[in-house]
């Protein structure tokens, strides 16, 4: 996962927290795999649309469409209420397939 400048509280501790004890799978414990970039970007701009006050689903679906946010799983950028669903519900099945078959520390 890249390094991202604009990381939350918590987070940023984890990290440090994990880098400081020599143990850096803790840092993405609960992670079966890997994040892709696409999925990367994604939360990169949900977290964007959250801090500016975007919290329903329509609403941040067309943030995403206007910043041009490329689907992680189906490579879309026509963003409606329906795909930003699907593509979270796909997302976190993947991953929890993931971390049932490959436990923790991607």
């Amino acid at each position: 996962m890249a390094e991202h400048p604009e990381k939350d509280a918590f987070t940023d501790s984890l990290s440090r927290y994990a880098r400081e004890t020599g143990r850096p799978a803790l840092a993405h414990q609960s992670q079966g795999r890997a994040i892709t970039p696409e999925e990367a970007a994604l939360a990169e701009a949900l977290s964007a649309a959250y801090a500016k006050g975007v919290h329903d689903f329509p609403a941040v679906a067309e943030a995403l469409m206007r910043d041009r946010i490329v689907a992680p799983l189906s490579r879309r950028t026509d963003w409606t209420e329906a795909l930003l669903a699907e593509e979270l519900a796909a997302i976190n099945a993947d991953l929890d397939a993931a971390y049932e078959a490959n436990g923790y520390g991607a």
